[in-house]
């Protein structure tokens, strides 16, 4: 079922039979497109389905293969962002890519500062940054560094950032994989103050509920390949993800009752600094016990980070105590965090998970290439790494399969996140700390993460999820603990929890029995 495509100014965007081709790879196999003025459009595919690519041949990034454009019914040829730009369409990306000393104001008009006389009339800056923020009302502080910013207001830093240059169609590219629940409700309430103001909104992403809570159309990719346009409020959740993955898709986690045994992880009492040097761990104390997956939910910035670099030897704690299995573990090296039994599926990817210029092998042995069958005196056996890599590949469903040799970072996000996921229960330590597991995945791939955690849980392990998916947190944790302004605050059972108590205790208020 093919959007109507005719020339008709009524669409703000129409891509006609797009092919995008990497080598012998077809990343786009004959895609439409159709967007109209003022509407938001979602975008909707797993990791890999083509979904950013579409947008980079639309912002000028990459040249289409086959096919054309047309930007309010005029046929245009995208020579490369700048032409995006004139044309009036801007791009936010997944990654942000802010100054991070720079203020706001600077980093939002960067490349087209205003000049009085031979200085950058930055007074002027201000005050049209302002009055676009009020317009859409995005509260910013116009003079924060972006350092010291939250993600959600960086985010809003690069929103005004595509408006400042006059954008009327904007493409936010998987906009709420690193918000908080209440950012993501400031995001939306944005999204539909953009479109009031005749703005179109390209929303690439994967999350089921955001599309249903604020797109009007939504056209789906599988693999590549066009798939479909619908009216959002004509289907429901399930429908989409089963014509996003080609089969259904179980959302409910399935869990058999498990009493939990000896304590694994004990926290006791710990305090630490953030980067500013600011204590925002502040008697921190948690208990993680074998067989039991443990959820810690609170807003981001409230010290999860700084329990996870201080468990995985990634920052030193000032005070209180940490031992693993009764053994102490308190300011260990990672060597030693990891030989004591403590494994990681980190925040960030790209920094702390994957070497990206290393090979899939590679990236699988991180931790044991110095060990048997992966090295002989001293020596590297590729051949050996490379068998255990393809049986991962496999067995995780790691795409591109068979790509061994491929650098881990030529993979799609969902696919680097599989990689890391495969090391680490491979591993088979005692403690698996996962942080934001799913973030960036499509529901497939979400699914494929929760058993495997549900899976280590089952085996004995003790697992601790740390997650700002309140969904995630509730459907996967046999007990939640809450984290407020660097303590627990509040312990629910993770069958008896609700989102609005959850919600109510992450932002400081208490627990009612």
């Amino acid at each position: 079922m093919e959007p109507t495509v005719t020339n008709s100014t009524a669409y703000a965007v129409e891509m006609k039979n797009i092919v995008k081709k990497f080598g012998d790879f077809v990343a786009n196999d004959h895609i439409n497109l159709a967007v109209k003025k003022g509407e938001v459009h979602a975008i909707l595919g797993e990791n890999g389905a083509g979904k950013s690519t579409l947008m980079n041949v639309l912002y000028g990034l990459y040249k289409p293969t086959e096919g054309e454009i047309y930007i309010d019914g005029q046929k245009v040829v995208m020579d490369g962002p700048n032409t995006a730009i004139s044309l009036g369409i801007g791009m936010v990306h997944q990654h942000f890519m802010l100054v991070q000393p720079f203020t706001v104001t600077e980093n939002i008009i960067l490349g087209m500062e205003p000049v009085k006389g031979l200085t950058v009339d930055l007074k002027t800056a201000r005050k049209k940054v302002m009055e676009i923020s009020e317009r859409y009302n995005m509260q910013i502080d116009p003079d924060a560094k972006i350092e010291d910013i939250s993600v959600g207001m960086q985010q809003r830093v690069e929103i005004l950032k595509v408006l400042y240059r006059g954008a009327d169609i904007l493409i936010l590219d998987e906009p709420t994989a690193s918000l908080t629940p209440q950012e993501i409700g400031e995001l939306i309430e944005i999204i539909g103050n953009l479109t009031k103001d005749g703005k179109s909104v390209i929303l690439i992403t994967h999350k089921l509920k955001e599309i249903t809570s604020c797109a009007d159309k939504c056209t789906i990719i599988r693999a590549g390949k066009y798939i479909g346009t619908v009216d959002v409020k004509d289907v429901d959740e399930n429908e989409l993800a089963a014509k996003m993955v080609g089969r259904d898709v179980t959302f409910r986690v399935e869990k058999k009752e498990m009493e939990p045994g000896a304590v694994v992880l004990d926290v006791k009492d710990l305090h630490g600094k953030d980067y500013r040097d600011v204590e925002i761990l502040n008697g921190f104390n948690i208990q993680v016990r074998a067989g039991e997956i443990v959820g810690i939910a609170g807003v981001d910035g409230n010290g999860q980070t700084e329990l996870v670099e201080i468990l995985t030897g990634l920052r030193k704690a000032t005070g209180g105590s940490v031992t693993i299995n009764g053994q102490d573990a308190y300011n260990v090296t990672p060597r030693r965090a990891f030989d004591l039994g403590i494994t990681s599926i980190p925040a960030d990817r790209q920094k702390h998970g994957l070497v990206l210029d290393f090979s899939i092998a590679e990236n699988l042995v991180l931790q044991n290439f110095e060990k048997a069958p992966f090295s002989k005196k001293g020596i590297l056996d590729k051949n050996a790494m490379k068998e255990h890599a393809l049986e991962l590949i496999e067995k995780f469903d790691i795409r591109p399969r068979g790509s061994a040799e491929r650098a881990a970072g030529t993979l799609s996000g969902g696919n680097q996140q599989k990689v890391i996921i495969a090391r680490e229960v491979t591993n088979n330590s005692d403690l698996l700390i996962a942080v934001n597991p799913t973030r960036g995945l499509d529901v497939g791939a979400i699914e494929f993460v929760h058993k495997y955690l549900v899976e280590q849980r089952n085996k004995g392990k003790a697992v601790l999820l740390v997650s700002f998916e309140l969904d995630e947190v509730m459907s996967l944790s046999d007990r939640i603990e809450v984290i407020f302004e660097g303590q627990i605050t509040g312990s629910v059972l993770g069958k008896d929890a609700n989102e609005e108590e959850l919600g109510f205790m992450m932002a400081g208020g208490a627990h009612h029995e």
